[in-house]
C-alpha cells in the first residue's frame, strides 16, 4: 500500500504542479535555513572531546592588574606553568604555545617555508586522544633533555615525505635538525578547546616539539601573549621571568576527588605567590572542564544566536504557509473524497493516504532544502569571516542531510494534520449532490 500511495501522490503533484511547487519551496526555505544554523551549532558548539571532556581542566591562575576587575588572563606565565610541571600533581598536566619556524626541506624541489608548530609536553597527545599514522610521541626524557624531536602532522608529512612513513627521517628548521618520531593521523577537534586565543576554529598545527625546546633554541612565538607588567630586562630570559602570560595549561584529573584536590592546590599555590608580593589581586584561580571552558570563552560567535532565532522564526512562517497551501489542496479533493466515502473508502485509509502525500511533499521540499543548504553555509562562512572561510569542516554531512530529510517530512507531515482533518470529515452527502 505504501508504494500505492506514493504512485497516487506523484500523480497528485502532478495534477496540481504550481501549488504542490509553492508548497516544495516553502519547505525548503525553512529547512535550509533552520538546517544551516542547526550546522553551525552542531559543529562549532558540540563536544570536541566528548569521551573524556570531564577528566581535563584548563588552569587558570589570577595574576593580574590589581586596577582592573577583569576575569583571570586565559594563560599562565612561564614561571607558574614550570612551577605546576616540577609539582606534577595532576595524572597528566602539560605546558603548550605556539610558535613558527622556517623548515629547509631536504628535496631540492621544495623551496624553504614557513611553518607554525606547537610546543606540548609529553602527555599532551595522550590527554588530548591524538592518533597515530606512523610512529608515536616523545616520553618525559624528551622533555628534561631537550631532546631534538619533533611529530609531524599527516599534511606535513604528505609535503615532505610524500606521505610514507618518516618515522627516524631528519627535519632542518631554523639551522637545527630534528629526528621525526611519528605522524599524526587525522586530527583537526572542532572548535580547537586546547588554543582558543588565536580563533577556536583555526586548523591544527604542522609540527609538534617539547615545549622546552621553544626558549632553548630561541623559536619565534606565535599566539596571544599579554603582560600587564613590562619586562625588566632584554632577550628571552628576561622574558621568561616577566609576568606576560602566553602559554596554556592543561591538566587530567581522572576523580571529582582529584579535581577538588587540585583546585585546592592552585589556590595554596596563589595564596604562596601572593605572599612573595605577585599576585596582588584576590585570589580567583580556576580549573574548568572542557565544556566550561568553551562556555566561559564565549566560543560560540553571537552571530550565531541571533541567526537560530531568526531562522526558527522563517521555519514557522514557512510552515504556516504551507499549512495553508495544504488546506487549499486537500479542500479541493473534497469532491474525491466524498465520492470514495461513499463507495466505501474507510476515512483511516484516506487519511494515511494524504499523511503520506503530504510527506512526499516534505521529502522533495527536504531535497530540495539539502542543496539550499549547502549554499547558504558557503555565505554563513562570508558572513562570519575570513578565518572560516578556508575551513573544510561547516558543511552538511550525510548524517546531517539524513536529519534534513526526516525533518522536512515530519514538518510537513506535523503541518497537514489539520488540513487532512480538514479534508476527511467533509459531509459526502454534499459533493455527491453535486456529481
Amino acid at each position: 500500500m505504501l508504494f500505492y500511495y506514493l504512485r497516487l501522490s506523484a500523480l497528485s503533484y502532478k495534477r496540481n504542479p504550481i501549488l504542490s511547487s509553492l508548497m516544495v519551496l516553502a519547505v525548503a526555505i525553512g529547512i535550509s535555513a533552520y538546517m544551516v544554523i542547526y550546522t553551525l551549532n552542531y559543529v562549532m558548539g558540540g563536544n570536541p572531546i566528548p569521551q573524556k571532556s570531564e577528566q581535563l581542566f584548563h588552569v587558570q591562575l589570577d595574576i593580574g592588574n590589581p586596577n582592573q576587575s577583569f576575569d583571570p588572563p586565559r594563560q599562565l606565565t612561564y614561571l607558574d606553568s614550570m612551577a605546576l610541571m616540577r609539582d606534577g600533581r595532576a595524572s597528566r598536566q602539560t605546558m603548550s604555545s605556539k610558535f613558527v619556524g622556517i623548515i629547509e626541506p631536504e628535496n631540492p624541489e621544495l623551496r624553504p617555508f614557513r611553518s607554525v608548530g606547537r610546543g606540548a609536553s609529553a602527555d599532551f597527545f595522550a590527554m588530548f586522544d591524538v592518533p597515530f599514522l606512523y610512529g608515536s610521541s616523545w616520553n618525559e626524557d624528551a622533555d628534561t633533555n631537550l631532546q631534538q624531536v619533533v611529530v609531524l602532522s599527516r599534511e606535513l608529512n604528505e609535503r615532505l615525505y610524500g606521505g610514507g612513513d618518516s618515522t627516524g627521517e631528519i627535519l632542518n628548521m631554523e639551522g637545527n635538525t630534528f629526528q621525526v618520531l611519528g605522524v599524526i593521523d587525522e586530527w583537526n577537534p572542532v572548535p580547537k578547546y586546547y588554543d582558543v586565543n588565536n580563533g577556536p576554529f583555526d586548523t591544527g598545527e604542522e609540527i609538534y616539539l617539547p615545549w622546552n625546546l621553544i626558549p632553548s633554541l630561541e623559536l619565534s612565538r606565535a599566539g596571544n601573549t599579554s603582560c600587564h607588567k613590562p619586562v625588566v630586562g632584554v632577550g628571552w630570559q628576561a622574558f621568561l621571568n616577566s609576568e606576560c602570560v602566553w602559554i596554556q595549561y592543561w591538566v587530567e584529573l581522572e576523580t571529582p576527588e582529584a579535581e577538588a584536590d587540585y583546585a585546592n592546590f592552585i589556590n595554596n599555590y596563589g595564596a604562596e605567590q601572593k605572599q612573595l608580593g605577585r599576585f596582588e589581586k584576590p585570589l580567583n584561580n580556576n580549573i574548568l572542564d572542557v565544556e566550561e571552558w568553551l562556555i566561559e570563552q564565549e566560543v560560540l560567535p553571537d552571530e550565531t544566536k541571533i541567526l537560530s532565532a531568526l531562522a526558527a522564526m522563517l521555519l514557522a512562517v514557512c510552515l504556516l504557509n504551507t499549512i495553508g497551501l495544504l488546506l487549499s489542496k486537500f479542500l479541493s479533493k473534497s469532491p474525491e473524497i466524498g465520492v470514495r466515502q461513499a463507495l466505501g473508502a474507510h476515512k483511516g485509509s484516506l487519511f494515511i493516504q494524504h499523511v503520506i502525500e503530504a510527506g512526499f511533499i516534505g521529502l522533495i521540499g527536504g531535497l530540495f532544502g539539502a542543496v539550499l543548504a549547502g549554499f547558504g553555509l558557503e555565505g554563513v562562512k562570508v558572513l562570519l569571516g575570513e578565518d572560516l572561510m578556508q575551513t573544510d569542516w561547516i558543511q552538511l554531512d550525510l548524517n546531517l542531510i539524513a536529519i534534513t530529510m526526516l525533518m522536512a517530512i515530519m514538518s510537513t507531515i506535523v503541518a497537514g494534520l489539520y488540513p487532512i482533518w480538514r479534508a476527511c470529515n467533509v459531509n459526502p452527502a454534499i459533493h455527491l449532490k453535486t456529481q
